[in-house]
């Protein structure tokens, strides 16, 4: 054997080593790893489980003092575990909860002993007025202490699917709602007939298209402003205006109302009754129901 293949030899042996120990080492680091996987994957199901059992000193041990995140619908962040608890209000008496859950997309990455997890869970719950089941789309912040898992934060929503079909429901709304949108839909009516463009400007956004008995063409809200002007020019004045029988469909943010509609009007001493059909769509903005479009008939 030559002094070059005793040499080729001994390096062969060590890049060997090198390369088992680098193997090693990862195989190693990835045990590791799919150990805290499994251990922050358990700890989440055992989240969900005090949901289900109703046990708040369980849900309180599972998340950090100062816990910080968003919740479903919860409008605000929440901060620390005590405003986590309160949002949640699980009650061992209570009839209404969280019944079964499923993960699906589950998946997190690591840095240290910092985990970012995200998942998505199908739920199933009794709440009353709520849909039994929903898709959750959840982003979790865990951190390792003294060996273990646990979470400090947390961004929790209703999943696109859940969203869209929610939006595809029709809901019911509210005494207090309803008047408001009823005051609105009334607003519109008598604030054109008297010429009062600051309300109407308020109540028709720009996008209004409107379908008027007598009109081939289709009115937008400059058509419609200016013909409120011209009517409270020529004196015309309304009398009487009466809804003798409305029905309602609200679907997210938007309501339909399908109306039977009399109003009486003086024009030139000249007292005359209208009345007909009509279909106007609302959608509340900010708290505010605006009125972009409606179709009126006359009924003759």
């Amino acid at each position: 054997m030559t002094l070059r293949t005793i040499g080729f030899s001994f390096l062969s042996f060590v890049l060997g080593v090198v390369l088992f120990a680098t193997i090693s080492s990862r195989a190693h680091v990835q045990d590791d790893r799919a150990a805290d996987r499994e251990a922050i994957r358990a700890h989440i199901d055992s989240i969900f489980q005090a949901f289900i059992k109703k046990d708040p000193a369980a849900l309180r041990a599972m998340h950090a003092q100062n816990w910080l995140g968003y919740l479903d619908n919860s409008g605000r962040m929440l901060k620390g575990v005590n405003d986590y608890m309160d949002w949640n209000q699980v009650d061992p008496k209570s009839p209404y909860g969280m019944q079964s859950y499923k993960f699906r997309e589950f998946d997190m990455i690591f840095k240290g002993d910092a985990a970012f997890v995200c998942f998505v869970a199908d739920v199933e719950s009794n709440w009353p007025g709520a849909p039994p089941h929903r898709v959750l789309q959840i982003c979790d912040f865990y951190t390792k202490n003294d060996g273990k898992w646990i979470q400090n934060g947390s961004d929790t929503g209703l999943h696109q699917e859940s969203l869209e079909e929610q939006l595809a429901t029709p809901r019911p709304l509210g005494d207090q709602m309803k008047k408001r949108l009823l005051d609105a839909r009334e607003a519109v009516w008598r604030s054109w007939f008297a010429g009062d463009r600051p309300t109407l400007e308020k109540l028709i956004p720009d996008e209004t298209i409107a379908i008027e008995w007598g009109n081939k063409n289709w009115s937008n809200r400059q058509a419609i402003l200016d013909g409120s002007v011209q009517f409270a020019k020529s004196g015309g004045k309304l009398l009487k205006l009466e809804f003798p029988k409305t029905e309602i469909q609200v679907y997210g943010p938007t309501a339909i109302i399908y109306s039977n509609y009399s109003y009486d009007l003086e024009q030139g001493g000249q007292r005359s009754t209208h009345s007909g059909w009509v279909t106007e769509v609302f959608v509340n903005r900010k708290g505010q129901w605006v009125n972009p479009g409606w179709h009126l008939d006359s009924g003759k």
